[in-house]
């Protein structure tokens, strides 16, 4: 077993120092909602231009997914430029891999004008195909035809045969806490200050309020329901990660052409290993962790697991971020999000649109990373695989019958039962004591599911998570779910917190 279970290994021996909580009324120029990488880019970038941000974190500095990521930094986002092309057409799919490959540039330029220790390298990224390289090729000359010198291999340094990679030249990777902790030095920000609504504009906490001119949200995933409507035009998805000590060596980073395959690269004398992907509330049985020490075992048998944790990514409907004005209705509010599972090169992407947008400068990229784009071919088929998804969570689900036998639940897992006629989420710990929370997710009421791997309930709707108490981990859901408490002398009775 890893000594580190369910730790990032990012976190190791670093420390973001810690803020005050917002309380009271205040005012500002701008108000970034969200305090990972994408909210703190964007800080800086507008305080560079002359505009005062205030950033609010309902957590801690880099708490969400920039602690959790894998920190590639490319423009080689899976096999997407030939998709892109056949979808936006050959100016906007150029457009995608300018964005990307500037915001390589702007890291290693803002890295090395402010001399930042964060581990920033520059070196080659792979998408590799293990059965097929027809797609592979077909990629390569994609990517050529948007710009990006691509080259087709079937030689790779990974300890097993390919039939061939796509490879972008000049990609980096670096330590993502490390350049968060250098860049978050200066700005105003307040932790434990969670967003609960917005009323024009004003930004609106538990302990107060700010009225701002433009306000930003860049809370990995919008909690506004309305305007917008992003809940119908995206959902989530869980990857995971293994970090093992072992000296194999990597000539860059490495991605699988499959959705769930895997991820390779190498941090000092780690290597990181990731994949076993799945759709935010969609893993009864778990497996994902053992699938990937399969793997370890398989192609790194001396290797030792150090680290393993989680990460969540938010995908839209035609796989193009959204960046730019939140809606036609709100014009001094902006947002980031959708930014698949390459949030590391989109968030520096998204924090140079954004700052420029806000500050009057004419940027190229507005019009492909639009939230107000609607591509109707692009997007069909995905739309339709988000409204199927919301009825089977919403509908048919709390339709389905559920057993209440709480004796059937092993130690150590949980399941949807009945009690007194209604569903209750049921944790059984390993000692056999109950934890019981309302199935009924806050956000929209989507039924939650039981995520056996990391032992959440989790929303297949919109990927909202609670660990099995109830306590909120990811949003959108502003709030915790209710929790019973079932005494020891009668299991069956309970009350309500």
């Amino acid at each position: 077993m890893p000594s580190n279970r369910f730790t990032s290994l990012w976190e190791k021996d670093i420390f973001i120092k810690e803020r005050q909580q917002w309380q009271g009324e205040g005012t500002a120029e701008a108000v970034v909602i969200g305090g990972g990488l994408t909210g703190i880019l964007t800080a800086s970038f507008l305080k560079k231009k002359g505009v005062d941000s205030i950033i609010l974190e309902a957590d801690k500095t880099a708490s969400g997914q920039t602690r959790n990521t894998t920190a590639k930094i490319t423009s080689l986002h899976g096999l997407i430029y030939d998709q892109l092309i056949k979808d936006f057409g050959q100016e906007k799919a150029t457009l995608y891999a300018s964005a990307n490959e500037e915001a390589i540039s702007l890291y290693e330029s803002l890295i090395k004008e402010n001399s930042l220790s964060c581990h920033f390298s520059r070196l080659p990224a792979y998408v590799y195909s293990t059965t097929n390289s027809d797609s592979i090729e077909k990629e390569v000359d994609a990517a050529i035809a948007c710009g990006i010198p691509a080259k087709f291999t079937d030689k790779s340094s990974l300890p097993f045969s390919i039939k061939g990679a796509v490879c972008f030249q000049g990609q980096a990777q670096f330590h993502p806490l490390e350049f968060v902790q250098a860049i978050a030095e200066p700005l105003s920000i307040y932790e434990n200050s969670r967003v609960i609504d917005i009323d024009k504009n004003t930004v609106i906490t538990k302990q107060g309020r700010i009225t701002a001119k433009h306000i930003i949200m860049t809370s990995h995933f919008p909690f506004l329901i309305t305007p917008g409507y992003y809940f119908a035009r995206m959902h989530q998805e869980r990857s995971y990660c293994l970090a093992l000590e072992t000296p194999y060596p990597l000539d860059g980073t490495y991605k699988e052409d499959l959705k769930d395959g895997l991820s390779f690269r190498r941090y000092e004398d780690l290597l990181i290993l990731g994949g076993s992907g799945h759709r935010t509330g969609e893993n009864k049985t778990g497996g994902q962790y053992e699938a990937l020490r399969t793997a370890a075992r398989d192609y790194f048998p001396e290797a030792k697991e150090r680290y393993c944790w989680s990460a969540q990514d938010c995908k839209t409907l035609d796989g193009i971020p959204y960046i730019g004005r939140f809606s036609d209705q709100t014009p001094d509010w902006y947002v980031a999000t959708g930014f698949q599972k390459w949030g590391m090169t989109t968030a520096m992407a998204a924090a140079n649109l954004l700052s420029d947008m806000i500050t009057g400068k004419e940027n190229p990229y507005e019009e492909v990373f639009s939230p107000q784009r609607f591509k109707l071919t692009a997007s069909i088929t995905s739309l339709l695989n988000e409204t199927k998804h919301s009825a089977v969570g919403l509908v048919l689900k709390k339709l389905k019958p559920v057993p209440s036998d709480l004796s059937a639940i092993e130690p150590g897992t949980g399941r949807v039962a009945e009690l007194d006629g209604e569903k209750v989420g049921i944790y059984k710990d390993k000692e056999g004591k109950i934890f019981a929370v309302d199935t009924k997710c806050p956000h929209l009421g989507c039924q939650l599911e039981w995520n056996e791997e990391e032992q959440t309930w989790d929303c297949p709707c919109h990927g909202s998570r609670f660990d099995y108490t109830g306590t909120l981990l990811d949003e959108p859901a502003g709030d915790s779910i209710t929790r019973r408490e079932f005494h020891e002398e009668s299991p069956e009775a309970e009350t309500i917190l």
